[in-house]
């Protein structure tokens, strides 16, 4: 058995022994709404998508009462959601959230826009979001992902270099960054260099975007080449 696998197979019995607590916290409890949106976490943690939605539906019902309250479970039906990969679902959630959670509603919004493709809408519900949490540094990487997916290099690379500046150890900004950089004609070895050290796993996974990259650029300067 892999250290890996021992290592899942833990955090997997760690979150079934959560279950099983915060069961009995409701079953002592039915007043606790928190203790509803602890399970739901957990339960999407396992992948038990159906059972969190049900169990965050007859929250809501039992709390209707409690508009911050529900807010919140709101909001965690819409993670719910995103976590299944139902982003039309999620974005309904999310879209009916006030003030206090709008922030977050927005940023969760421009997540589930962007899995969808949807690029232009995210940066739409980015920006927003970006309004009321101008140094968050998710919200920022979601801005420069979207831009980096539509093309606008300069912007996303102003918006990787403000997460890098939040956070130098994000692997995933140092890659993507680097990207940026690569197509600028700009130096992005050491992006790279930081990107494999800090996170592997998305290093490994963006080598097909980087090779797409270099035949980009490969194309674009035989082109130059050819007009001088």
């Amino acid at each position: 058995m892999t250290e890996e696998k021992m290592n899942r197979d833990a955090d997997k019995q760690k979150s079934e022994q959560m279950v099983h607590q915060l069961v009995q916290r409701i079953d002592t409890h039915p007043g606790d709404a928190e203790a509803y949106y602890e399970l739901a976490t957990v339960l999407v943690d396992l992948n038990a998508f159906a059972q969190a939605e049900e169990l965050l539906m007859k929250a809501l019902g039992l709390f209707t009462a409690q508009p911050a309250v529900v807010e919140k479970l709101r909001y965690g039906l819409g993670n719910v959601y995103y976590a299944a990969q139902d982003y039309t679902k999620a974005i309904q959630q999310f879209d009916q959230l006030s003030a206090q959670w709008k922030g977050a509603g927005y940023l969760m919004m421009a997540q589930s826009y962007m899995a969808n493709g949807d690029h232009k809408r995210a940066l739409a519900f980015a920006l927003t979001a970006l309004t009321s949490q101008p140094h968050d540094e998710a919200t920022l990487q979601v801005m420069a992902e979207n831009l980096l997916a539509v093309g606008n290099m300069d912007q996303a690379a102003d918006y990787f270099d403000q997460v890098l500046a939040l956070n130098p150890k994000n692997g995933r900004a140092q890659f993507d960054r680097g990207l940026v950089a690569m197509v600028q004609g700009q130096p992005y070895q050491e992006h790279f260099a930081q990107a494999k050290q800090l996170d592997p796993a998305y290093f490994a996974k963006g080598q097909q975007r980087l090779a797409d990259i270099e035949r980009f650029v490969q194309t674009q300067q035989g082109k130059n080449d050819k007009q001088q």
